[in-house]
């Protein structure tokens, strides 16, 4: 068990999530609701959903799960992606907020949220309304603590900072990507998380399947690869070169690829959790048998060789973007005032 920042809660090293339960991923109910126990059966405490997975389904299938268990996990959901048609279903504005977190309580079947956590940065809110209206649900008693997904570094620290100016309640846990290929975040997002005592979880610490083995350079694609979602991760030369090397060095240590990715992931100290992601009961199983696996620091300095610290090779197809980069009027002034004369 670690401590989750400084909130006091204490949770597993691994955290089930379960967005490929439903539609996306095993739209079989009873299986996935199994794979739940028996995650719980192996000591993981730790549960994370979103509203947007499967559109309210996969946050169905954990709240039948969680029946009769609800009081041994710590359940953390997310908010702020597109819920449906409309123009206001969505975002991180307090209407959103209040509305969306009685959506996630009723199909969780729980009367608290452990962990409530903006999914995505919203550049068009204030963060002094989202913050306002979180601190309202805590105080409500509807959740326990708040936390963000995938927000930059800059962004974190004005919501500390908007906290303490306002007397409201503080982000107490970030979720970034992080793995073997993706390393971007050891250069300011965990140094912050750790200024402020942050909790951290990290999604895709198998690089949305890149690191399980599956995929090679020059072969032919696994059956059920992402090709239609992430295709330029999943083709990008550069992963699949890192890869080849991981893999070897995994073989020569005697573990799979898979289990080395997890222990690089759960090393750094300020790492709370993994998030795990299987589909099978079978994915799971042999993730919680390399759950007991510790890299030496002669293996880390060789992924530090192949995949120095602080880089990322090249971005996620699902990594977040900020406007600044996405709209071209932000960084092209018109025409007729690009002289400098």
């Amino acid at each position: 068990m670690r401590k989750l920042g400084r909130t006091g809660i204490e949770v597993s090293a691994y955290c089930l999530g379960t967005m490929v339960f439903g539609k996306m991923g095993n739209p079989n109910h009873d299986d996935c609701v199994r794979m739940i126990h028996r995650a719980l059966e192996e000591g993981v405490n730790f549960v994370d959903t979103a509203d947007v997975y499967g559109y309210s389904e996969t946050e169905e299938i954990v709240g039948k799960a969680l029946k009769g268990h609800r009081d041994e996990v710590v359940l953390a959901t997310k908010f702020n992606g597109p819920m449906g048609e409309g123009p206001n279903r969505g975002g991180s504005s307090r209407r959103w907020v209040v509305q969306a977190v009685e959506g996630s309580l009723k199909r969780l079947r729980t009367d608290y949220i452990d962990l409530y956590q903006i999914h995505h940065p919203d550049p068009y809110t204030d963060i002094e309304e989202t913050l306002s209206a979180l601190t309202d649900l805590v105080r409500a008693g509807k959740i326990r603590a708040i936390g963000s997904s995938n927000l930059p570094a800059s962004e974190i620290v004005e919501a500390q900072w908007v906290s303490q100016r306002r007397g409201l309640h503080r982000l107490r846990t970030e979720q970034p990507t992080y793995s073997l290929l993706n390393r971007g975040i050891e250069r300011d997002i965990l140094p912050v998380c750790h200024r402020y005592g942050l909790g951290v979880l990290v999604w895709s610490p198998l690089a949305m399947g890149l690191l399980t083995g599956r995929y090679r350079k020059n072969a032919p694609r696994p059956d059920n690869a992402r090709m239609d979602w992430v295709p330029r991760h999943l083709t990008d030369e550069r992963k699949l070169d890192a890869v080849e090397q991981l893999l070897t060095l995994a073989e020569e240590a005697g573990h799979s690829l898979t289990h080395l990715a997890m222990a690089f992931a759960t090393s750094h100290p300020d790492v709370t959790s993994a998030i795990i992601g299987p589909r099978t009961m079978d994915q799971l199983d042999d993730l919680l048998v390399g759950a007991t696996l510790t890299l030496g620091d002669d293996i880390l300095d060789k992924i530090d060789a192949i995949v120095p610290p602080g880089t990322d090779i090249g971005p996620l197809d699902v990594s977040y973007t900020p406007p600044s980069l996405t709209h071209t009027d932000l960084r092209r002034r018109p025409s007729h005032e690009r002289a400098a004369a």
